[in-house]
């Protein structure tokens, strides 16, 4: 099986699951440990974050 490079940092990934509410899952059983429904509200979240962001840029010319 081959391995997916994640597109989000480690602390980043940290930081959502905490704000999440399942950090503890993955201290204890690592990211594999997760429910799908917990992996998808991370993305789900992550592009908010995102589009939040470049919601507050300034217009580029």
């Amino acid at each position: 099986m081959s391995r997916r490079r994640s597109m989000m940092s480690e602390q980043f990934k940290a930081e959502l699951a905490k704000d999440l509410g399942f950090y503890d899952t993955v201290q204890q059983e690592g990211w594999g440990g997760i429910r799908t429904k917990d992996a998808g509200n991370m993305v789900k979240r992550a592009i908010q974050i995102a589009e939040q962001q470049m919601a507050a840029r300034p217009p580029q010319s």
